[in-house]
């Protein structure tokens, strides 16, 4: 019987962090959306298939709004999104400095 009740307790535990964990899910997926926003532009602008630049204002929503939630994972130490944050910074100026230096 002791081991039913430790079953339903495991059960009832592992159920009630799916809230949690797909929220995690989701707000990672939004960082990887948001850091790559701006690669279709830049890489249309590298490839010469047009020659306008992305919008600033847009650029420069995008990258607050990634500054942003990398201060909210660095407090919260949670270091995934931290470190994606990092590379979505990374891609987007190794794009800037690929077409605005070669």
């Amino acid at each position: 019987m002791d081991k039913l009740i430790l079953w339903r307790e495991q059960a009832v535990s592992f159920f009630e962090s799916f809230p949690k964990a797909s929220a995690d899910v989701f707000a990672w997926i939004s960082i990887v959306v948001l850091s790559l926003s701006n690669v279709p532009g830049y890489y249309a602008l590298m490839t010469a298939v047009t020659d306008k630049t992305p919008p600033l204002d847009m650029s420069l929503i995008v990258w607050v709004g990634l500054l942003l939630y990398f201060f909210r994972s660095a407090i919260l130490r949670d270091m995934i999104m931290v470190a994606t944050i990092g590379i979505g910074f990374a891609i987007q100026l190794i794009c800037l400095g690929l077409i605005y230096f070669i």
